[in-house]
């Protein structure tokens, strides 16, 4: 008898997770003579025992279609809604593994999949782990699958918003995703030419965003792009922000609702790319416009380079189980798949250095990063 492989996919939906799942169950079919089941909707899946058979029919057709076809999920394993009380169903899931005698359960998913599958592991459960998100957020891996698309995305709906703000010469303000890192709309807004670029890691000066636009007008240009990251914020929300208690220590029977309090009185704090919008339209005296793309990033085919990576880090991990591997995610590195511990992983995001060559580069074009960087 084979070894037997399950696989789930949780966090956000993401391109390439078909990709994935197709190489992860063909290369441990074909290569390795192994069974492969699928859990439906994540870790609840797994919670409920709900799976699918992944024969070679059931891979067949996938690997360009976006979205999974085992379905997503945001559940916590230690925090699973179940009738309306959250519970801790781990002890329950590593009941269904064992069940199923899973030589490996393969946990497809960005940061909050890692966590969550890490908890899976210190239980005893043979984790194998794949980074996919289209933040690029995940720790240990040069990129992760579904960024690529989405990079994509982005960039060229700058492309079509520089047609209109040019017409009616606006500021035309756009919201990329990418949580709490600057990878997707920094790399979008330099791709599509952004004229100023906002993202997390280095808090913006409202002033020096509306210098910059009324500099570009000075000069003869009547519009500007800015790209804005969904968590970009001000120094002045960042300094508020600080003002709040840590969230971190809190214990006791009420500390759920005090934490999600705490976190209500900082979102409110938070700059919203609708108030900057109207603040840069009174401070420039232009017309300003909002798009925010929204989950249309996350959605459709994924690129070719999604894909090759997904079918990669797929095959990769199929061979990391045949071995014997477990703990482990199975990122990229200078181009090849390497295994990195979950334990190092888990709990870690990957934010953008300051000293990265997409900032020297948007700064040496004069993009606007909405401060005033420190001289050579």
């Amino acid at each position: 008898m084979g070894k037997q492989i399950g696989i789930l996919t949780a966090g956000g939906d993401s391109p390439g997770l078909n990709a994935a799942i197709r190489a992860v169950g063909k290369a441990a079919i074909r290569q390795h003579g192994m069974n492969v089941i699928g859990f439906k909707d994540g870790f609840r899946g797994l919670m409920q025992n709900r799976f699918v058979r992944l024969a070679p029919d059931e891979l067949s057709g996938i690997l360009t279609k976006g979205g999974t076809i085992l379905g997503a999920g945001r559940d916590k394993p230690h925090k699973m809604d179940v009738g309306g009380t959250p519970m801790d169903m781990t002890d329950l899931m590593v009941e269904h593994v064992r069940d199923h005698q899973l030589d490996a359960l393969v946990c497809i998913g960005g940061g909050g999949t890692q966590k969550n599958a890490l908890q899976l592991a210190e239980k005893g459960v043979p984790i194998v782990t794949l980074p996919k998100t289209i933040d690029n957020d995940v720790w240990g891996t040069d990129t992760t699958f579904g960024f690529d698309t989405a990079l994509g995305i982005a960039t060229e709906a700058i492309d079509r918003l520089h047609s209109t703000a040019h017409s009616h010469h606006r500021i035309v303000v756009v919201e990329i995703m990418g949580h709490n890192t600057g990878w997707l709309a920094l790399g979008s807004g330099l791709a599509g030419g952004a004229d100023v670029i906002l993202i997390p890691e280095i808090p913006y000066d409202i002033d020096e965003v509306a210098s910059s636009i009324m500099a570009r007008r000075a000069a003869g240009s009547t519009f500007s792009i800015v790209a804005v990251s969904e968590g970009a914020r001000s120094r002045d929300a960042e300094q508020e922000e600080r003002e709040y208690p840590s969230l971190d220590g809190i214990t006791g029977d009420d500390a759920e609702a005090v934490i999600a309090e705490l976190a209500q009185l900082r979102a409110a704090v938070r700059d919203s790319t609708g108030r900057l919008s109207r603040t840069l339209e009174e401070m420039t005296g232009l017309e300003a416009r909002v798009t925010i793309l929204g989950h249309v990033q996350r959605g459709g085919m994924p690129s070719p380079e999604d894909r090759l990576l997904a079918t990669i880090l797929g095959v990769a991990v199929a061979d990391v189980v045949a071995e014997g591997g477990h703990g482990v995610m199975v990122g990229v590195s200078n181009g090849q798949a390497v295994t990195v511990p979950l334990t190092d992983v888990a709990g870690k995001r990957k934010v953008v250095p300051l000293d990265h060559p997409w900032i020297s580069t948007a700064r040496s074009l004069g993009v606007s990063m909405g401060d005033t960087p420190e001289p050579a």
